[in-house]
């Protein structure tokens, strides 16, 4: 990989993991676009590593007093942290599974540009109904175990390439009344775990076919892609509440809408 690409994607991670745009898609549409070559595994390990460390930093506190919750829920003392640790956890199984059951398939049908284009475009309005049409009066302190669950499910569904981790859970979060603020909150912390099984995953890989790799791109993916992520969770909570999501709606539409037009124009 050259310089270039290295930073190009390592921020393009950093940036659309945590954003409702997809980072799967802007991760493969470039390689589509410009002829790049596959990045290769280890540049995938490096640059989920960075925006997980950068998730982790930013929630550090929540994530203490969730564990601290969840352990002492171990020995019976409950809590509003306990309840949060366990609905985490809870909504991580659905995309777990998913994960273990399809992930072949989905790598081998649905990483194409025709796919992404759909599902851009699809969960973009999805998206913008949420955001238009739900109460969202809701705290994430207020979740139960049925709306986690839910909120999971719809997870699992991101597995597929341009739907949009955080933009589909935020989707259903605002769907079952949570305020943008909590929904997105819970998204990041939903992150947590499912980036983690995501690395993990693509590090047996690596480890099973060890290749040689680059260990400057590496650490430099790396890097970027945990600065570029700090700053998006930290300005997208900042401005979110304001906004809304109809910027991020209206950004899937050009991006799915242009995406048919290149295709159907490189087709003919």
């Amino acid at each position: 990989m050259s310089t270039v690409e290295v930073i190009i994607l390592a921020i393009l991670q950093g940036f659309t993991e945590f954003l409702p745009i997809s980072s799967s898609a802007h991760l493969i549409l470039p390689s589509a676009i410009l002829g790049w070559r596959d990045q290769g595994i280890a540049f995938d390990v490096a640059v989920h590593v960075g925006t997980l460390l950068a998730v982790i930093l930013y929630f550090r506190q929540d994530i203490g007093r969730l564990t601290v919750g969840w352990v002492q829920s171990l020995g019976g003392r409950h809590s509003t942290d306990s309840k949060l640790a366990w609905w985490v956890i809870l909504a991580t199984i659905p995309a777990g599974l998913a994960g273990l059951l399809a992930a072949d398939y989905i790598e081998t049908y649905l990483r194409s540009p025709w796919v992404l284009a759909s599902t851009t475009i699809i969960f973009g309005l999805a998206l913008w109904w949420a955001d238009a049409t739900a109460k969202q009066q809701q705290s994430m302190e207020q979740l139960t175990w049925g709306q986690a669950l839910f909120i999971g499910v719809a997870q699992a569904i991101s597995l597929i390439p341009g739907t949009s981790r955080s933009g589909i859970t935020m989707t259903a979060a605002m769907l079952l009344g949570l305020d943008k603020v909590s929904a997105a909150r819970f998204s990041f912390l939903l992150s947590i775990p499912i980036i983690m099984l995501s690395g993990g995953y693509q590090a047996s890989k690596l480890l099973a076919e060890p290749t040689r790799f680059d260990l400057n791109a590496i650490l430099l993916g790396m890097g970027l892609a945990f600065i570029s992520a700090i700053i998006c969770i930290h300005f997208f909570l900042k401005v979110i509440s304001r906004m809304g999501m109809l910027p991020f709606v209206i950004y899937r539409l050009l991006l799915g809408v242009g995406l048919i037009i290149f295709l159907g124009w490189f087709a003919a």
